[in-house]
């Protein structure tokens, strides 16, 4: 009797996620599978949508993208976490504005850069033109050997504040008696942060970086806003894709089908990730 009363309450919130998550996902699946008239087609969209060059060249574009932004959300938020966590003057003040780039709304950000590194009017270009440190101005986000750069650059400094605070949070958790035992040992400071706070904070890091992982997996506001994939498709990545070819294209059934890959491609590496990159020392297989 109880069980069932647990299951009525709870049922109003089952209801919920179904039609939020399992539906949508099931209803994916069966587009994935099934021509524009709704008649299966078998694989035919999984082959149509792989047979493109810009589908292989959207994948590495994301893999580039995920794995350049994580790498320096990481370090530099760990970095930035350390030095916050130290006693000085203003270290309040410096906290709060630590965390500006992360609390604005990413259209806002990508658009401000945008103006930024515009070629002609951007205040990058002026400076640097200014200060006599190029010559002519560079066309950043025109440039197929720039743009993907910026655009990681961009997205580090707006996700790095959340990777810093979360970071702190597992610094300010280590004991002062760590340290003064470590001092006493005759520690240096970089000492304490090898032996000290980076296997303290090692669980934090784990799961901050799998959420990063996550969201880069499905992050298209940045690169959306500011080139729209371009220029030559050098900065499409694959949710993008799927977005052109649901909304511009209209070709539901193949972007329905490219959704289920990615999907399953994130599922394995997120899968992977746990396995060996979250296992304590010694239990990685």
């Amino acid at each position: 009797m109880k069980s069932q009363t647990g299951l009525l309450f709870a049922l109003p919130a089952l209801i919920v996620l179904f039609m939020l998550i399992a539906y949508p996902v099931a209803y994916t699946g069966l587009l994935s599978v099934t021509d524009a008239k709704g008649n299966f087609s078998g694989l035919d969209n999984f082959a149509a949508v792989l047979k493109p060059k810009v589908t292989v060249q959207a994948f590495i574009n994301t893999i580039y993208w995920v794995f350049g932004s994580i790498v320096f959300q990481v370090v530099l938020g760990t970095l930035t976490a350390i030095l916050l966590n130290q006693s000085f003057f203003g270290r309040g003040a410096l906290r709060a504005i630590t965390l500006i780039p992360w609390v604005v709304p990413g259209i806002v950000a990508a658009t401000t850069w945008a103006w930024m590194f515009h070629t002609e009017f951007g205040i990058i270009n002026y400076m640097l033109t200014g200060t006599g440190v190029l010559q002519n101005p560079i066309g950043w986000l025109t440039n197929k050997d720039t743009v993907m750069p910026v655009l990681i650059a961009i997205n580090v400094w707006k996700l790095f504040p959340f990777v810093a605070i979360m970071v702190l949070a597992g610094l300010q958790s280590i004991p002062n008696d760590l340290y003064e035992a470590a001092r006493v040992d005759g520690a240096t400071f970089w000492e304490e942060v090898w032996y000290i706070m980076l296997p303290s904070v090692r669980p934090v890091i784990t799961a901050v970086t799998l959420l990063l992982v996550i969201w880069g997996l499905n992050s298209i506001t940045i690169i959306y806003a500011i080139t729209r994939g371009g220029p030559a498709n050098k900065t499409l990545i694959t949710p993008i894709q799927i977005f052109r070819s649901a909304f511009e294209s209209f070709q539901f059934n193949q972007a329905a089908a490219l959704s289920v890959i990615f999907f399953a491609v994130t599922i394995v590496v997120v899968f992977i990730y746990i396995k060996v990159l979250s296992a304590q020392p010694g239990e990685a297989k």
